[in-house]
């Protein structure tokens, strides 16, 4: 796929039922896509972070779809505000992530496309977590500035390709994602952006973020193998 290619882009605001609750989010296409991307944003953050904008972007630009999505309803990220109740239960954002999977899975739209999951912060523990429930649908996993050690348990059981995405100066957060990454057993890769901390506000760093999880999508979510129909994961 030629990622410099302009993408003709349907984009669309699409409500998703998940548990007891309905889910917004921001669901973009791009003709010809054959996989889609979707996004686990971090506590305290939403479908409307300019990060995840940006990279989702970049993501399109490469041919890809995308799902930006609020893992709470308005409801709870006004008591979250408040409480901070709900951004780290990272039981209820895996579930639910894997509700919105489950529902890309059927949506007649999204139904053919191959899943990856891209999570920021507490994000990429839920997007873990989800790729180890729901090993026959997610394709591909990239954490971005990630805390995978709140997945602690459920690391050993994805079978996803998965990128660790982190700033060379986000000290702890590097210190916990290299623990992590020893959990993995599937095919896995961590990159660290020289200089870049937590938000990879740094001149160059956001862009550098964007383009590895490009690669690794498109790497792992187009022109996929019959092997991996044969293997039974579609």
């Amino acid at each position: 796929m030629n990622s410099n290619r302009p993408h003709e882009v349907e984009d669309r605001l699409v409500s998703i039922p998940v548990d007891a609750v309905t889910l917004e989010g921001n669901l973009s296409i791009p003709a010809g896509a054959e996989g889609i991307v979707l996004f686990a944003h971090g506590s305290g953050s939403s479908r409307h972070s300019p990060r995840n904008r940006f990279v989702a972007q970049t993501l399109r630009d490469g041919g890809l779809a995308t799902l930006l999505i609020d893992l709470l309803t308005s409801d709870e990220e006004a008591i979250d505000v408040r409480t901070r109740k709900f951004r780290f239960n990272i039981d209820l954002l895996a579930r639910r992530l894997v509700g919105v999977t489950d529902w890309l899975a059927a949506y007649p739209e999204t139904k053919n496309l191959y899943i990856g999951a891209f999570g920021s912060s507490t994000g990429a523990a839920a997007a873990l977590m989800a790729a180890s429930e729901r090993p026959e649908l997610v394709y591909a996993v990239v954490s971005r500035g990630g805390r995978p050690d709140l997945a602690a348990g459920h690391l050993s059981n994805v079978e996803a390709p998965t990128l660790f995405i982190v700033g060379g100066h986000d000290f702890t957060v590097l210190q916990l994602n290299q623990e992590a990454y020893k959990e993995l057993r599937g095919e896995k890769k961590l990159e660290i952006v020289p200089r870049a901390t937590h938000l990879f506000e740094e001149p160059g760093s956001l862009e550098k973020v964007a383009r590895l999880a490009r690669d690794w999508f498109v790497g792992h979510l187009v022109h996929v193998s019959t092997v991996q129909y044969a293997s039974g994961r579609r």
